[in-house]
């Protein structure tokens, strides 16, 4: 039952599209419009753009990787390379839930670290990391408190893999229900003004193990309107 209603909804999507394609081919060429004009057409693509993203987040074991190639895809830097800068925010307190996840022990030290990831000029995400130094090697603590590498990076050599414990979806280009009355839809988000997108746009919390299973961090990533502002015409709210 699940299958055949997804695949209903991939139809619909692949015959609205259709029709936002011939509805706009005669104003293609009379002006160049903002690549997210709120149009329903511009809607189903940007949610299927965001459900392909969030997918291939949540099926790789890397979020940096699943970045890289999603901002090479898109042309959107001229070298696809995901940088972490590290802000100064205050410490986060960790929550209980997330000690007992790590499997913290007595002693074992925790450390926090914020960071803004980016592509070029595009910050995709921002992430909490609360991670237990005793469990990384001296290099890594060191890459971790002065370079710019992603924190997947960094902790390759132990082949790490995640473990999602909680995603929570900040904002849809669609409302609920939108595929229940498809004329309807399609009238009422007619308009060639541009989609106001709010900064925040949905958030991932894993769990980060190494192969041998220890607990190495906690991370809570959340991806910014910047995933789909492929040609810096993005409307924040």
């Amino acid at each position: 039952m699940i299958k055949t209603s997804g695949l209903m909804i991939y139809k619909k999507i692949f015959l609205i599209m259709s029709i936002g394609f011939f509805y706009n081919f005669g104003q293609a060429f009379a002006e160049e419009l903002s690549q997210w004009q709120s149009d329903f057409t511009a809607r189903v693509e940007m949610l299927a753009l965001l459900q392909t993203l969030n997918a291939h987040l949540l099926s790789n074991s890397s979020a940096t990787a699943v970045l890289e190639e999603w901002c090479a895809d898109h042309h959107m830097a001229p070298v696809s390379k995901i940088t972490a800068r590290l802000t100064k925010e205050q410490d986060k307190p960790i929550s209980e839930d997330t000690r007992k996840r790590l499997h913290l022990r007595f002693l074992d030290r925790i450390k926090y670290r914020h960071v803004q990831l980016s592509c070029g000029s595009h910050v995709l995400s921002e992430a909490d990391n609360w991670y237990v130094p005793s469990r990384l090697t001296d290099q890594m603590n060191r890459e971790l408190n002065f370079s710019d590498r992603p924190f997947g990076k960094i902790i390759a050599p132990l082949n790490p893999y995640r473990r999602t414990m909680e995603v929570k979806i900040y904002w849809s280009p669609l409302e609920k229900g939108w595929e229940k009355n498809l004329s309807r839809s399609i009238t009422n988000l007619r308009d060639e003004r541009a989609i106001s997108i709010p900064k925040y746009l949905f958030m991932h919390r894993a769990l980060v193990s190494s192969e041998a299973g220890i607990p190495i961090s906690e991370v809570v990533e959340t991806y910014t309107n910047e995933v789909i502002n492929f040609d810096n015409k993005v409307i924040n709210q």
